[in-house]
């Protein structure tokens, strides 16, 4: 007797920007940032002894909130926070949307000298360490290519932030090189090179910039880099061919940002 034919298995649905139902965010400067920007995302919230004087206001609004809150002794903090790298504060929130970035483009990414835009970063804790400088140098948002080895929204990301996350308009981008010939009339559009490309400082100044920093491993891929106006190679000494794309990341927005408007 014939087997009938299996039954054709549905697409993997898209990556969200966020893995699992709630976020773990660490670390005080993550947790005041979180409550600062959108509080009600805050689900529980769980701090050590030696947090307490720190925590107190935040304990004060989730308690006018109806939401718990704990004091914890520090093995069950590392277990709540699923590492022992959790600067004594933990708030348990509700992932964060990030929409899809969509014409005409938010005033917020044309604010800035710097559009950060990351192709196939995956490691969690450059993700985070990108959005940490970009928002101390003044870049208001970030673009994240879904790219299946972009790393996403998670605990380490925020971790690693140290608040930086929060203070970006974050937005996803399904076809990167397609969005950056529309963002063109915009931005001059840029792609982070090891080697090959502009000095910074050579760079028309009359646009904000939206910089492509690719892949750890691979760099930006060939199609966007094709879809970029410019390409950016850091001068350095030449004992080593490149830097980490979150150190590079952080020497480039810096260098941009400094270029004076056209």
């Amino acid at each position: 007797m014939s087997q009938a034919p299996p039954a054709p298995q549905a697409p993997n649905p898209p990556r969200t920007p966020h893995q699992g139902d709630t976020d773990r965010i660490c670390g005080l400067a993550a947790v005041q940032a979180v409550f600062a920007r959108r509080p009600e995302a805050v689900l529980r919230l769980f701090h050590l002894e030696a947090r307490r004087r720190e925590a107190g206001p935040l304990c004060k609004r989730m308690a006018e909130a109806r939401r718990p809150y704990r004091e914890v002794p520090p093995e069950e903090l590392a277990r709540i926070a699923g590492t022992p790298h959790h600067g004594g504060i933990v708030a348990i929130a509700m992932p964060r949307p990030v929409p899809a970035l969509a014409a005409p483009f938010p005033a917020a990414l044309l604010s800035a000298r710097v559009l950060p835009v990351l192709e196939g970063v995956g490691n969690p804790h450059n993700l985070g360490a990108i959005a940490r400088s970009a928002a101390f140098f003044g870049c208001a948002g970030l673009l994240l290519a879904e790219d299946p080895r972009q790393a996403l929204l998670s605990d380490a990301a925020y971790r690693t932030s140290e608040g930086g996350l929060e203070a970006l308009e974050i937005y996803r981008v399904a076809n990167l090189p397609v969005a950056l010939r529309a963002m063109a009339p915009r931005f001059t559009t840029v792609a982070a090179v090891a080697r090959g490309g502009e000095a910074p400082a050579a760079l028309p100044s009359g646009k904000p910039f939206a910089l492509v920093l690719g892949n750890e491993e691979q760099g930006v891929a060939p199609a966007t880099l094709a879809a970029c106006a410019k390409r950016v190679t850091l001068p350095g000494s030449g004992r080593v061919e490149s830097l980490n794309v979150a150190a590079a990341a952080a020497a480039l927005v810096m260098a941009l940002e400094g270029l004076p408007r056209g």
